[in-house]
């Protein structure tokens, strides 16, 4: 079985082939060019995805040895996302089911993310706790099986991503944050400051607009940006760190306590940071369990969990017609089962 994979949902055009169950090709394509904006902006990007889309299919099945009329299944992002990016990939995925008489299978973009750690060798065991940390989502997830996704929180406000991006905006660091902020932190003192953490009546949601806003009282009170050498903003980035990684793996810690799993999932884009990382071992060591995080290559946005997850669906007896629409909410569209 081939299986083609289209990502669009926000400023990554990628395209993936899996094989006969090995991942042939993922490629890639980043617009850099959004940082000299300060963030993604939609028009642009949306223009930016039908420029690449083409050629980047064409590379794809180069790279995999094969033809168009060869692919069984063609899969490709349907939401959450920017509306004008999603409409790319999913009407282009419609296209060519159309004009090749092929399945067509509509992958949450979330859903991808959750299941990214099964394209690593090491693979997650159901059932498992899934923390989803990408740009604009932040979810605690009880994972049973494929078909069996259970949420217990999320982000009331911010998510994690979010925050890192308006609080290195906020410090002079520029965007993307994550990269940013983290590299600044590795020459910080993370306890400095001491920044809130978000205590919530839900045990398993998360909070990080009060701390963007603390950080933003922190340097009004130090007279501005500009009054504020360079080793004061590395450890305002470091306690800044401190406090998000904190709050996950405090949330983290509270689901594997109450929930007999067999391992840990850390996915998105969030889940490349090293602090992230370091914790989540220390964690994951002390309850015995298997920790799964994707590579660098899987934490973005990327076609390669697109089709996994299709394949997934697929092999569940999930298909969709032609008429599917793009959800660019969460709210709008519910995960498999949730």
């Amino acid at each position: 079985m081939i299986i083609l994979g289209i990502e669009t949902s926000c400023d990554e055009t990628s395209v993936a082939v899996i094989k006969n169950d090995l991942l042939a090709a993922n490629l890639i394509s980043s617009q850099y060019f959004h940082k000299n904006y300060g963030g993604v902006v939609p028009e642009l990007s949306s223009r930016a995805h039908l420029q690449i889309i083409n050629p980047l299919v064409k590379s794809a099945l180069e790279k995999s040895s094969i033809q168009l009329d060869d692919i069984d299944i063609i899969s490709a992002t349907a939401g959450p996302g920017l509306i004008g990016a999603l409409l790319v990939g999913l009407t282009y995925a419609k296209g060519l089911s159309l004009s090749l008489n092929k399945k067509f299978v509509a992958v949450n973009h979330i859903e991808g993310h959750i299941f990214s750690g099964f394209l690593m060798k090491e693979k997650p065991e159901f059932p498992f706790i899934c923390l989803v940390v990408s740009g604009g989502h932040t979810l605690l997830l009880l994972v049973k099986s494929f078909t069996e996704i259970y949420k217990l929180g999320s982000t009331v406000d911010d998510a994690a991503g979010e925050a890192f991006d308006k609080v290195s905006k906020l410090i002079g660091l520029g965007y993307p944050g994550g990269p940013k902020i983290q590299k600044a932190a590795e020459k910080g003192d993370p306890n400095r400051i001491n920044f809130p953490i978000a205590e919530l009546k839900e045990p398993y949601n998360f909070s990080f607009s009060g701390l963007k806003t603390a950080v933003l009282r922190y340097v009004q009170q130090q007279g501005g940006i500009q009054k504020i050498d360079e080793q004061h903003i590395f450890d305002i980035a470091a306690s800044f760190q401190s406090a998000v990684i904190k709050a996950l793996i405090q949330k983290l810690k509270k689901a594997i306590g109450n929930f007999d799993v067999k391992s840990v999932s850390i996915v998105g884009g969030v889940a490349a940071n090293s602090l992230l990382k370091e914790k989540a071992e220390q964690l994951s060591s002390k309850y015995n369990l298997k920790l799964v995080i994707p590579s660098l290559e899987f934490c973005g946005d990327n076609a390669a969990m697109i089709a996994f997850r299709a394949k997934t669906l697929f092999e569940n007896g999930i298909t969709h017609d032609l008429n599917y629409k793009p959800y660019p909410s969460l709210d709008e569209n519910s995960f498999l089962s949730l």
